[in-house]
């Protein structure tokens, strides 16, 4: 039988779980969107809270369906390490997994979900010696257009400090309400990209909005709202759209790149997924990408953290 570590994670878009089995590595994950009503753009936390506790048990009896120990639990308990970050979505993970570690009698592990993002694209994109040294990640989502430096940590396995963000809208949040505008079920990601394929690249290429290394998107969305009204096709507008988020990125890009010569660069969260994107970023910085199953919200992360803090990942 093999060991393994569990891993938790109960976002606001999510309710997942993932086992990394050590020998031979592999990572197994199992997950299932939150719903959410046609026409909205997200959950209220008490209803996310409540999804998770129906939907978090039927995940575990398949994931745990066969045999084999668990040597540690590790679980998503907020968003980020900043000061005051809390959600009450990741209390219904946390409460789940403390109660495993007690019965199991195993180590539980505490992570934030954007550690659990770093880790698991690192893994994801072949590359997890890369927490062994540092480097820069983007944590690019619904709730976050984050850049960070990320170190080697002796108590947390990582930290992920803060050094660049979106000023206002996230990146995720302007694909959906773009998403909305155009008719797309939410999340409007993978739609409005397959929308956007079917439109010519814009022959002048949006110019980001930079304060330093940080970013504003919220001009993005007031264009794209214009340009709705006007009649311009929807192909065009997601086009456009998702061109405007790749400018931003890449302009935070190069303002870090001078101000952290060197480092390596992986790109995480679920508008990494976008194929525009990690085609131009990957080509122009060589930039580091995981598989969307390791891009977007997952446990997988924090079970490799886990493995980590209690020895169970070679690095």
């Amino acid at each position: 039988m093999r060991a393994s570590y569990l891993g938790i994670d109960t976002s606001n878009y999510t309710t997942s779980t993932a086992l990394y089995f050590p020998d031979p590595p592999e990572i197994r994950q199992k997950k299932r969107l939150l719903p959410v009503k046609q026409g909205e753009l997200g959950l209220r936390q008490s209803d996310a809270v409540f999804h998770h506790t129906r939907q978090l048990p039927d995940l575990l009896e398949e994931l745990l369906a066969s045999d084999g120990p668990i040597r540690a639990v590790g679980v998503s308990e907020k968003p980020c390490e900043a000061e005051g970050s809390y959600m009450p979505c990741f209390l219904a993970g946390l409460g789940t997994a403390r109660s495993l570690a007690a019965a199991l009698h195993v180590p539980l592990r505490r992570f934030t979900h954007q550690q659990g993002h770093v880790a698991a694209a690192a893994f994801g994109a072949g590359c997890p010696e890369l927490l062994k040294a540092d480097f820069l990640a983007f944590h690019v989502s619904g709730g976050t257009t984050d850049a960070l430096l990320v170190r080697p940590d002796g108590e947390q396995g990582i930290r992920c400090t803060l050094v660049a963000s979106s000023l206002d809208l996230k990146a995720g949040q302007l694909i959906d309400r773009v998403g909305r505008l155009l008719g797309l079920a939410f999340p409007a990601g993978p739609a409005l990209e397959e929308l956007a394929r079917t439109a010519p690249r814009p022959r002048a290429k949006p110019r980001p909005t930079l304060r330093g290394a940080d970013c504003s998107l919220s001009g993005v969305e007031n264009q794209c709202t214009q340009k709705n009204r006007e009649g311009v096709p929807a192909a065009e507008i997601a086009r456009f759209c998702l061109e405007s988020v790749l400018a931003a990125v890449a302009g935070m890009t190069e303002a870090l790149q001078r101000e952290y010569p060197g480092l390596p660069l992986l790109y995480a969260g679920g508008v990494m997924s976008n194929a525009f994107l990690r085609q131009e970023l990957s080509g122009r910085f060589q930039g580091r990408f995981a598989p969307p199953a390791f891009s977007a919200d997952n446990a997988a992360g924090v079970a490799l953290l886990g493995a980590l803090k209690e020895g169970g990942l070679a690095l």
